[in-house]
């Protein structure tokens, strides 16, 4: 694990209210792995009596709501995403209080923090408060001054609590053992020289309380007329390379493969729905259960063959993992609790119903409005991935369930990409999914993102349309972006179908080779697949070679059989 060290001193200087606060959350364990260790600090401004409350609530409120947010997003995310609700909290108490008029005398205050996880530190900054690195003896300043020159002084220009969405400075650094991060508000930084700082780490760096205390009073010293305050968080120990399931969970045994009747802890095996090379999966309940409808569940276990491949353990496991953390309908389940194992295997919600890969093949031909309203809920169950960083990958009708009601849900998650777990684990880069639905950009070795969910979302819905793929197999085989350049949209538009020419030109910018130019949200795709746009309408309408080019030479063979036919009785005559 990430071992540090924390020193951290405040005074109130001269003043008789320190507006300055500052905080500190040093997990252990899974919160340590998942969230990291937190230092913050937050500055309020002079002109208004209440900021030492708003600085009070930035900290506190930043030190609990990180730590609430999910496993899977990343720290940026959840990091950006705490101090929009805690800059709209402030700013919401200015407004219901007697400052609303003035929202420098309101709930106003800057803010610095660093989230060290893993290897990597994450900065949050707003405002004049500075973060440094002191490495191999050499100090970096890692934020800029968000302040702005007026009438021959400087003014902040931005901090939490002045307007209804924040600009949040933010960067990632690697960590290497020994640094030291420095965390000041301007009382102490706007007085102390680089070469000041740098002397009190020389001296006093072993014990960061005497550091801390030493800068306060040097800046003091100085002439600091205002409130002074400094954080050092020094990394001792870096953790090695993890694995994303830790090892009691993976080495336990794999189970044998089970027939209906046999049991496995408390799970009775009632019948076998899948064997293959790589896993088995069982339908199940627990033997506990005694009620007269008891909750079925899927248990999948690995094949004795991959029993030593921790990669595809580690896949089997995070199909678990996600399915426990996300709730929709459109989302595979899994029980809240995990019970104790004793073999490897993961247990899932029952989904009755048959895969939508199954549907075709007994229906061949849906009408557009039925893959309308199935787009439209595959696209929920992506959206409520992807609200929680996590991206699927591996979107196919294989993949997808369809109940007796019409009801759909992605049932394998295996592949799935998740931003908070992706910061301490990286696997190796291999492609994921099945080819054809494959984004472009996955066989350029790029990583999956909303942008790719979106282009399978889009073959999915243009092979429910056409039972064909948009580039054929093309893509899988352009492997350069000078390939990708040539790649050539084929029509779903078909002789044999109502299609409307508008719903093409939705599937050709889904679709589109460069994930810039597709949708830049499912929404508006979704959106589109309902209502014309105006751009397609009014564009010009492709020539009859591009939209049919078979019926195309048909009729230019007609033409010419048709001359020859005259040319001839003309010669006759």
């Amino acid at each position: 694990m990430l071992k540090v060290s924390l020193g951290q001193h405040s005074s109130a200087g001269e003043k008789t209210l320190n507006q300055d606060s500052h905080g500190a959350h040093l997990p252990l364990g899974s919160s340590l792995q998942f969230k990291g260790a937190v230092v913050a600090l937050a500055d309020g401004i002079s002109s208004s009596p209440v900021s030492d409350k708003a600085s009070q609530t930035a900290i506190s409120q930043f030190l609990h709501d990180y730590y609430c947010t999910s496993d899977s997003w990343s720290v940026t995310h959840a990091g950006e995403q705490v101090i929009q609700t805690i800059n709209r909290s402030l700013l919401n108490s200015t407004k219901t209080s007697k400052y609303w008029e003035n929202t420098d005398h309101g709930y106003v205050c800057t803010f610095s923090a660093l989230v060290a996880k893993h290897r990597q530190g994450y900065l949050f900054h707003v405002g004049d408060s500075r973060i440094y690195r002191w490495r191999q003896y050499q100090l970096e300043q890692l934020t800029r001054d968000h302040r702005q020159w007026h009438e021959e002084r400087f003014f902040l220009s931005n901090a939490l609590g002045l307007h209804e969405s924040v600009a949040i400075d933010t960067s990632e650094v690697a960590l290497e053992e020994e640094d030291i991060f420095i965390l000041a508000t301007d009382g102490l930084h706007e007085y102390l020289s680089v070469q000041q700082i740098i002397s009190c780490l020389n001296q006093s760096s072993h014990d960061l309380n005497v550091c801390a205390k030493q800068m306060v009073q040097q800046a003091f010293d100085n002439g600091s007329n205002d409130n002074l305050t400094v954080q050092l968080l020094k990394i001792d120990s870096l953790p090695e390379p993890v694995q994303l399931f830790n090892a009691d969970e993976v080495k336990l045994p794999v189970p044998p493969v089970f027939n209906a009747g046999e049991t496995i802890d408390d799970y009775l095996i009632t019948r076998v729905l899948y064997s293959s090379a790589r896993s088995h999966i069982y339908l199940a309940k627990q033997q506990s259960d005694y009620t007269e409808n008891p909750v079925q569940y899927v248990i999948k276990a690995p094949s004795q063959e991959l029993a030593n491949q921790r990669e595809y353990l580690d896949s089997l496991l995070t199909e678990e993992w996600v399915a426990r953390r996300i709730s929709s309908v459109h989302i595979i389940g899994a029980p809240a609790s995990p019970r104790n194992r004793t073999a490897l295997y993961t247990v899932l919600d029952y989904v009755p119903g048959q895969t939508l890969a199954q549907w075709l093949r007994d229906n061949p031909d849906p009408d557009i409005e039925t893959i309308r309203g199935w787009i439209e809920q595959i696209a929920s169950g992506l959206l409520a991935l992807h609200r929680a960083d996590i991206v699927h990958q591996d979107l196919r009708p294989e993949n997808i369930m369809i109940n007796s009601q019409g009801t759909l849900c992605l049932i394998d998650l295996g592949s799935a990409s998740i931003a908070g777990l992706n910061e301490f684990y990286q696997p190796d880069v291999q492609l994921t999914g099945a080819m054809m639905y494959c984004a472009p950009e996955c066989f350029l070795g790029e990583p999956g993102s909303v942008q790719s969910d979106l282009y399978s979302l889009a073959v999915l819905t243009y092979y429910l349309l056409s039972q064909r793929y948009p580039y054929g197999a093309a893509v899988p085989r352009a492997t350069t972006v000078a390939a990708q350049h040539k790649l050539c949209y084929r029509s779903v538009l078909d002789a044999q179908r109502h299609i409307p020419g508008w719903l093409d030109d939705t599937l050709k910018k889904a679709l589109h080779p460069n994930p810039a130019k597709r949708y830049s949200v499912i929404s508006a795709f979704l959106y589109d697949l309902r209502h014309p746009n105006s751009a397609y309408l009014h564009a010009r309408r492709p020539p009859l070679i591009q939209r049919h080019p078979v019926r195309f030479w048909q009729g230019v063979s007609a033409l010419l059989f048709c001359l020859v036919v005259i040319l001839l009785n003309l010669q006759n005559a």
